[in-house]
C-alpha cells in the first residue's frame, strides 16, 4: 500500500507526487515573467518565487499545487466550463 501525502485539500499518492510535481512547475513556467499572482492572504509571487516554493514544497508551494490541483479537476469534469458558460447571476 502507498504512502499518502496529505495536502491541505487533498490527498497525493507518494509515487506521483514528483510528477505532479512537475506539471505544476511546467504550468507556472508559461506565466509572463513580469506579472504577480497573488496567493490569497501569502502575498503576490513571482513566477519564479512560485516556481521555488512548489520546489521546496513549503506551505506556499503546497497551496499552489492544491489550487493547480483543483483546477484540473474542475476542468477535467467540465464544472469550470458549466461556470463559465452559466448566465450571470445578478
Amino acid at each position: 500500500m502507498n504512502e499518502e501525502t496529505k495536502t491541505s485539500e487533498q490527498k497525493i499518492p507518494e509515487d506521483l507526487k514528483e510528477t505532479i510535481k512537475e506539471t505544476v512547475i511546467a504550468r507556472l513556467d508559461v506565466l509572463p515573467a513580469d506579472k504577480k499572482i497573488s496567493i490569497g492572504s501569502y502575498g503576490d509571487f513571482t513566477k519564479s518565487e512560485l516556481i521555488e516554493h512548489v520546489k521546496e514544497e513549503d506551505e506556499v508551494g503546497q497551496k499552489v499545487v492544491d489550487l493547480e490541483l483543483t483546477f484540473l479537476k474542475a476542468l477535467k469534469e467540465g464544472t469550470l466550463l458549466k461556470e463559465i458558460l452559466s448566465p450571470e447571476k445578478e
